[in-house]
Order: structure tokens, then sequence, then C-alpha cells
């Protein structure tokens, strides 16, 4: 059974085409403010565009507006905390057959949606989270059933999208913007490229990508390979990993001083995020930008929704993956209240979190994080994953008091843990806070050691189960900020 929202899907939702993108009666655009002004827009312009322009990724030349699209946007945009659904379209009509093969896309027609992203505004406009909903989430779709997450813009376009992910994250959503992905190439270009980081080799014929494992500078059409191309392991969940560390990279390089003191490239660059972009309600983004003008890197987190299981298969037959409810709830909950997911949250013995099974000890006495100090060494030839691993680490409640080092061999695939005899009970609430990660006894380790792999696990953190205590969940959610997407060379 075809999957109405994956890639082969074709249904046509209607719209303007790429050059039929209106403006409200009387909009005309505004003249420039400056180069001062611009750089206060720089990180709102960038995100609102990069982080749904990774999408799918196709390119267009022409300048435009900012359109205008009815989203069903009911609550008035508001001055506090807000919440903005982001929905990156995928449409090719309109591309000729040369433009499509040189990006290495498909020739079906209608519009798809391949990346939707809600982004969560603090009440004061200086913190920002971004949550990426996998585009193989099951769940139900108002009106039609169970399906796939991004089948709700191919059965009802904008408005039925919104509703769905109100549905499925309890969030209001205060403000909708829709991103024809076109821009991609130009936004990478106008900034001089980005730095990425895989931990893996990767092939990808349909996206004409070959990377060898490690850092890379990137520029045009191998970045939009890069943050489109799912023909790693974990598929459309590592491709969420690159669009986020992409991001990073580009508000990265639209931050930076080179950037910031070249008019022609702030010029272009503000030209390339906005002009695809259209919107509800239709404010032209005005005061959104003036509100966030203090916005920096470290402001910028990004979340992932929390997963029970990756690999279901639905009664269609189509490979979908399940949020875990308790500690999907958990998530939303802490971004409606305004939280820093990058700081940990308190943990309650009913809280949403993983439970460390002790071994060895009696029942309830598993050891606890802060009690634990781990060794991380990096097992694989990206620079900086070590340092990334220990401040999860640390972040998830650890101790990690030495600087990672690096193992002789960097051909680790999977994340080891290795601990001595005695530390068997460490060992495993380490285990509980890296899901799938090995566990190995090791008599040349005088603690726990972390090995990481190029499975670049999730880490999350724990909670040591008390008795008669029965966990909520799997995982408690965390954040990372922009800065620490960024690859360190």
């Amino acid at each position: 059974m075809r999957d109405p929202g994956g890639e082969d899907a074709g249904v046509h939702v209607g719209g303007d085409a790429y050059g039929g993108v209106r403006l409200a009666p009387g909009r005309r655009r505004r003249p420039g403010r400056g180069a001062k002004a611009r750089r206060r827009n720089l990180v709102v312009s960038g995100l609102l565009s990069a982080s749904v322009l990774v999408g799918t990724g196709v390119v267009w030349a022409t300048p435009r507006q900012i359109g205008t699209v009815d989203a069903g946007v009911t609550e008035p945009v508001s001055t506090g905390a807000m919440n903005i659904l982001l929905v990156g379209v995928d449409k090719r009509d309109d591309l000729t057959r040369k433009q499509q093969n040189q990006l290495k896309l498909g020739r079906e027609v209608g519009q798809r949606t391949d990346t939707m992203m809600v982004i969560h505004l603090s009440e004061d406009h200086r913190k920002i989270t971004v949550v990426s909903l996998p585009r193989d989430t099951w769940t139900t779709i108002p009106g039609k059933g169970q399906h796939k997450i991004n089948s709700a813009y191919q059965f009802g376009g904008p408005r039925l999208a919104k509703e769905t992910v109100e549905q499925v994250t309890g969030l209001s959503v205060n403000r909708y913007i829709e991103v024809n992905v076109l821009g991609f190439i130009d936004v990478v270009d106008a900034l001089g490229g980005v730095t990425v980081c895989t931990p893996v080799p990767i092939n990808d014929p349909k996206t004409g990508l070959a990377l060898t494992a490690g850092t890379h500078e990137l520029h045009g059409a191998q970045a939009l390979g890069y943050a489109r191309t799912r023909a790693t392991a974990r598929s459309d969940l590592d491709r969420i990993d690159r669009q986020q560390q992409v991001i990073s990279a580009l508000l990265n390089r639209a931050l930076s001083a080179g950037t910031l003191t070249n008019p022609a490239k702030l010029a272009d660059f503000v030209n390339s995020t906005l002009r695809t972009i259209k919107v509800d309600p239709d404010d032209g983004l005005t005061g959104l930008v003036t509100q966030m003008r203090d916005v920096s890197l470290d402001d910028v987190a990004f979340a992932d929704v929390p997963l029970k299981n990756v690999d279901f298969k639905a009664p269609t037959g189509e490979s979908a993956v399940l949020w875990d409810d308790v500690a999907a709830r958990e998530l939303f909950r802490r971004i409606a209240a305004d939280e820093d997911l990058v700081k940990p949250a308190p943990s309650p013995s009913s809280s949403a979190s993983a439970t460390a099974k002790p071994t060895g000890r009696p029942a309830g006495e598993a050891i606890p994080p802060e009690r634990i100090a781990v060794t991380v060494k990096n097992g694989t030839l990206v620079t900086g994953l070590g340092a990334r691993t220990k401040e999860a680490l640390v972040a998830a409640g650890f101790r990690v008091p030495d600087v990672p080092g690096n193992t002789p061999n960097k051909d680790y695939k999977k994340t080891v843990i290795r601990y001595a005899p005695d530390r068997e009970d460490s060992a495993r609430t380490v285990a509980a806070a890296i899901p799938g990660a090995e566990l190995r006894e090791a008599g040349d380790v005088k603690g726990v050691e972390v090995i990481v792999g190029t499975d670049q696990p999730k880490i999350q953190k724990p909670t040591v189960e008390t008795p008669g205590a029965k966990p909520s969940s799997t995982a408690t959610p965390t954040a990372k900020t922009a800065t620490q997407n960024i690859c360190k060379k």
C-alpha cells in the first residue's frame, strides 16, 4: 500500500505554485532598515528558513515576498510564550528536468511535507526550543484515522497539519509558517558553506552524496544532499540529527563576524531565507523578528521526541515510529511551562525516566548518576564527539572529571560501556542513560569507561528504581543547544 505521506505521494493540495505566491491586497514590501536591523533579524530568519529548507530541498532563484496561507490559526499573536509550527513543503512540478536531475530529485507532482517542527518561544522571547516531529510518526489524523503524521498535509493541507500537531503534542499553535523548500542551496552559498561531521561514511546515490566519516565543509547541492539523505542506519531519525546539525552550523555562520560585517553577504542571506515563506497570521513576521533581536546560539535548543518503538509495523504494512507517550507528554508539558530543556528537570520517582536496574544489590539500591564517575573516549574519526558525549553525560547527572580521550582504533561502530568487575551496578546505570550501548566487563578499567561509537546514541537522564515504585516511562526529555550541535574542528 502506498504511503500517502511518503516521498512517492502525489496528491496535490491547493495553493499557489512557486511563482504564484501573492501578497495580501495592499501589502507591499517594506524598504530595508539598514544593516543593524538586518543583523537583529538573522537568527529568526535563519532559523525559520534553514530549519525547514533542509527537509527535502529544492532550489529556486526568483526573489519573492512573504506570502500568506490559511492554516486556521485562531489565537491572537501573543507577545508572551508562543508555539510556531513550521512545515516544509516539497513541490517539484515547476522544476525543469535538468534541475531535478542536478539536485537528484524525483519527478513526482503535487505537494508533500517531509519536515515538521514545533518552535517554542519563551515568555520573554529570549529562548527558542526546536522539536522535530519524525515524519514517520504513527498517529491519529483527525477525521482520517491512523496514518503517518506527514500524511496530514496531503489529506487536508495546512489546516489539518496544524490540527494534527496540536492534537498529538497538546500544544496550541499560535503561528503557522510554511516554506516551499526552494532556497536552501542559496542560503548555504550565501553564508560560504557549512561545516558538518558524520560518524559514518555516507554513500547515497539517490542524493548523489558520498562522504567519508569525519568533518567536512559542504557547499550548495552537497550540503543539500547531506540534509536530505536517509542512507544511514537510523534513516529519518539520523536525518533529523543531521538537520539539527546543519541548522546550527547555518546559524553559526549567519552570526559570525565575517557575515555580520559584510553587507553583500547579509543581503544575500536575508533575501534567500525570507523569499519562500508563507505565514498565518498575515503580519509579515515583523513583530516576531523585532522581539527576538537578542537571541544567541546558546539560546537555541534542539530536543527530540522520545520514542518507544523505532521499527513499528503499521497495520498497513508501513514502517513507522511510535512515541513514548508518557515521556512525550512530559516533553511538551515542560515546553508549555516554559522550562529550559537544556537543564535537567527534577526527577521524582514518578517522573518520566529510564530505570537503572541494579544487579548484585538489594532491590531499590541502584547507583544514582551523581555518584558515578565516567571516563569518555572517542572511538571514531568524528572530531569533537567525545566532548559532546561528555556534555550530555554531565547534563544527565554523571560526573566526567577528565578531558575525553581517543582510542587507538577509530572503528567503533557501536558505543561500548566498559567497567571494572566491582562496578557492574554503576555500569548498568550508565547503560540506562545510553540505550543500545554494549556492556563489557574489563579487567583493565578501574571504574566505568564509555567508548563512543559511530551510532552516536541519544543520552538520556536515568533514574534509579526505588522499592515499590514503577517506572512510568523510558526517557526524560533533554536538549542540546545550537552551540553544542556545532562540529568542533
